[in-house]
């Protein structure tokens, strides 16, 4: 399975670009899986369900299941944090796992990037960043290394993602 990972500062747009990107890739009729890193603490659960009751009682994975989904969760109490590749790891068979966060993983990223939001790009300081997707126009001064994509256009987006991973190659994609 193909890797490509999506970075960008809190209040960039990395998940509303995903929700974009998802439905033009799944229509070229690719299996797309996506890992989500937070550096917030999150729970799925909540106070008073049977899950959650086990969970604070000291179970180590609770495992909810039902006609239309299921999640495992499971208890890390003080373990190191698992690797992107440890995660990766866990998945079904696809044919791309989008990555948002896990900005320091060497795999192929797109940084969101919105010079509004008052931070500085994260391209300079992080190598595996192929693209930046930006609703402003990008310094011309940029390494050539570095694509610069309109962060409004979503084909044009897919087609970079996809041409870079290698599934189907962005001459054979049709957007």
């Amino acid at each position: 399975m193909k890797v490509f990972g999506v970075a960008g500062y809190s209040g960039s747009g990395k998940t509303t670009l995903l929700e974009k990107l998802l439905p033009l890739i799944i229509a070229q009729g690719l299996r797309v899986s996506v890992i989500k890193h937070t550096h917030h603490h999150f729970d799925i659960d909540r106070p008073g369900k049977d899950s959650f009751r086990h969970r604070q009682a000291g179970a180590g994975e609770v495992l909810l299941a039902s006609a239309s989904r299921w999640v495992l969760m499971k208890e890390l109490r003080g373990a190191p944090e698992p690797s992107l590749a440890d995660h990766l790891a866990r998945f079904s068979p696809c044919d791309l796992v989008l990555v948002e966060g896990f900005k320091e993983e060497a795999v192929p990223t797109l940084e969101v990037y919105r010079p509004a939001n008052g931070k500085p790009p994260l391209w300079p300081e992080h190598r595996q960043i192929v693209a930046v997707a930006s609703d402003q126009p990008l310094p011309t001064d940029l390494p050539a290394t570095l694509m610069a994509l309109d962060l409004n256009d979503a084909a044009a987006i897919v087609r970079y993602i996809l041409g870079t991973v290698q599934l189907g190659g962005s001459s054979h994609v049709v957007l």
